[in-house]
């Protein structure tokens, strides 16, 4: 059954199993993890895993029609409650005023070990 009114740009990686960005109407979604530009994980601290995380984000929407000043929401998944704050200074330079809609989730692991952070984000098409 044909969904027309989706659209899904894939994920870059031909090993991934998600698309990199679903869309419907004017809203996109997309889910990133620390992945360097050649497309390696970032399994150091939480500022470089957060730079790369967002980083991720910001590539995929712009892929995809939509930019960091398009986001709704933003759900951050981070392992450690304690890196929010660290996590928090990379959001402040990569997003700006009026600030996204988020939340901060706690979670026990991620996918990969070592992997401290993960995000999910709505934005508006550009």
């Amino acid at each position: 059954m044909a969904n027309h009114d989706l659209t899904f740009v894939p994920d870059p990686d031909p090993e991934s199993i998600s698309s990199d960005v679903a869309g419907s109407g004017g809203l996109l979604v997309s889910t990133q993890i620390p992945t360097r530009a050649d497309g390696s994980l970032e399994l150091g601290g939480i500022i470089e895993q957060s730079e790369c995380t967002l980083q991720a984000l910001k590539v995929a929407l712009e892929r995809a029609g939509s930019s960091m000043d398009r986001v709704l929401h933003l759900t951050i998944y981070l392992t450690d409650m304690a890196d929010r704050a660290a996590f928090n200074e990379v959001y402040q330079r990569m997003f700006a005023k009026p600030w996204p809609v988020r939340a901060a989730v706690g979670v026990a692991a991620l996918a990969v070990e070592g992997m401290r952070v993960e995000v999910t984000a709505m934005a508006a098409k550009g």
